[in-house]
């Protein structure tokens, strides 16, 4: 592996800085506001199912999880829930907005053993102001020689990544908590990828077979990847 990666993407959302915990807060506290129409759990799943359904259309980010909050609104309570709800839902959506970037352990000193002996690329899903704003108050911009913000990260997602890189998937490594999205393509195209657990996941990420490959490594923590690259 040492002598083949020139490359190194990084998933940001829970593999370099916290985001799902921000989530799942905000939805317990919609399934609350909810819970004289459904069971806070019956909530949850309807939001999911809205979430789901509007992914081709709204993509991925806060945005995109507003919208489908208060969609998940108007269907439960049969279009009779009051203003108030809704601006409930779009407060939640301003709070997640302005969570504080909070990196997670040995990010900073991995990306700083890294730097100057590989090619570092930040590669992650979402809003792409939300992401903009969360890299810059990460502290962490100047560590990558490139940044892209996906839509998706499907094979032809990290493909044209690759292109536009001018890399070859043997010369390529991904790193991500989610096997899913930051895993299983990049394998599926030739490349290296390198799984971070996170502690935890949202459901639409999950994969629960485990993974064997001769091109993927599983870590403990995002630090552990500096013994399989450098010298």
């Amino acid at each position: 592996m040492k002598n083949h990666i020139t490359t190194i993407a990084f998933d940001a959302d829970d593999t370099l800085w916290v985001n799902e915990p921000y989530f799942q807060e905000a939805e317990k506290e919609f399934c609350v506001i909810l819970e004289d129409y459904l069971p806070q759990h019956s909530v949850s799943q309807e939001l999911f199912k809205t979430e789901m359904q509007n992914l081709h259309l709204y993509g991925y980010g806060i945005k995109g999880f507003m919208l489908c909050m208060i969609e998940t609104i108007c269907r439960v309570s049969n279009g009779t829930a009051s203003m108030q709800l809704i601006n409930k839902a779009i407060d939640l959506g301003h709070e997640l907005l302005q969570q504080p970037v909070q990196l997670l352990d040995g990010v900073t000193e991995t990306l700083e053993d890294l730097k100057g002996k590989y090619r570092l690329v930040m590669a992650t899903k979402g809003d792409l102001q939300d992401q903009e704003r969360k890299l810059k108050k990460s502290g962490l911009e100047n560590y990558f020689h490139h940044i892209e913000i996906m839509s998706d990260k499907q094979n032809t997602d990290y493909t044209k990544l690759l292109k536009h890189l001018d890399c070859k998937p043997e010369n390529f490594m991904m790193l991500g908590n989610s096997i899913k999205s930051d895993i299983l393509p990049v394998l599926e195209i030739g490349g290296f990828a390198a799984h971070i657990p996170f502690h935890t996941t949202w459901a639409h990420e999950q994969h629960e077979h485990q993974l064997k490959h001769e091109r993927f490594i599983e870590l403990e923590s995002i630090d552990e990847v500096l013994k399989y690259l450098v010298q």
